[in-house]
């Protein structure tokens, strides 16, 4: 019988998660099935408790039940304790275990594209994608990162638990940056980011945690407009995958492989 895994959220449709762990099992040698599950809002904890019952072996979670597969959880690693969010979860001795690859997953994309260490980022939003990464981005001995939020509460929030984090409004930006993430929804919406050119020099790297199946994100169409690198979320979906792959089974398949074909046949 195929060990039974799936992602649950709310859309679901969009998601590439099946697609990328069918690839990992292949490379793997991996017999398994993987499924996506549109889960009503009010039916979530329910349902996760159902699939594992169920001889289910393991869950990714997306929006917006990732806080909610966190509460869950009865056992919790160091990393997602820090995003206090989960995207991977997994029964150990009757237990549910959770994680979160999401940072880690940012990374490792990141690596792809060149050193973060004694680099300036700019960080956008202060909701759940931004706390996932943050505690990760920190760990990468930058030379700074500094967030910036509309609601400036949220922001100050995040302050008083990543105490190296600094907080600014963009109208008082002063510093050119070598990395800008967009962790708002902004782009999801395809509405404009207004961010000053001042921001940018000719190797800043612009990159949205966000990705789209047709043609560029809007934080990616910015960029691209103003001249320098930009890349999306896709890169950071795949390693996140992998990394939820090594956990369930123990054996890190090739992402950048899978990166590859997914970049190959949405330009096709």
């Amino acid at each position: 019988m195929l060990k039974r895994f799936a992602v649950m959220g709310n859309p679901i449709a969009h998601s590439l998660s099946p697609f990328i762990h069918q690839r990992f099992a292949e490379q793997a040698g991996i017999a398994l099935s993987y499924e996506k599950i549109l889960v009503p809002d009010t039916l979530f904890e329910s349902q996760v408790l159902d699939f594992f019952a169920g001889d289910g072996k393991g869950l990714n979670i997306t929006l917006p039940f990732k806080q909610r597969a966190f509460a869950m959880a009865e056992g919790i690693t160091a990393r997602c304790k820090l995003a206090k969010a989960a995207n991977t979860l997994w029964l150990s001795e009757g237990k549910l275990q959770a994680d979160n690859t999401d940072g880690i997953g940012l990374i490792r994309d990141l690596a792809s594209y060149g050193e973060l260490a004694g680099k300036q980022v700019l960080l956008l939003g202060a909701g759940g994608a931004a706390r996932g990464i943050i505690g990760p981005l920190l760990a990468a001995e930058l030379a700074g990162l500094t967030l910036v939020n509309r609601n400036e509460e949220k922001a100050k929030a995040l302050q008083t638990e990543f105490t190296q984090l600094k907080i600014s409004r963009l109208a008082e930006l002063k510093t050119e940056y070598d990395l800008i993430i967009n962790a708002t929804s902004a782009s999801l919406a395809a509405d404009s980011l207004a961010l000053p050119q001042s921001l940018l020099k000719s190797t800043t790297l612009c990159y949205d945690l966000a990705y789209s199946k047709t043609g560029a994100t809007a934080f990616v169409a910015w960029a691209v407009e103003q001249g320098v690198q930009a890349a999306d979320g896709l890169g950071m979906l795949v390693e996140q995958a992998a990394e939820a792959f090594l956990i369930w089974h123990g054996v890190r398949p090739d992402a950048r492989a899978v990166l590859t074909e997914l970049k190959y046949s949405q330009s096709g």
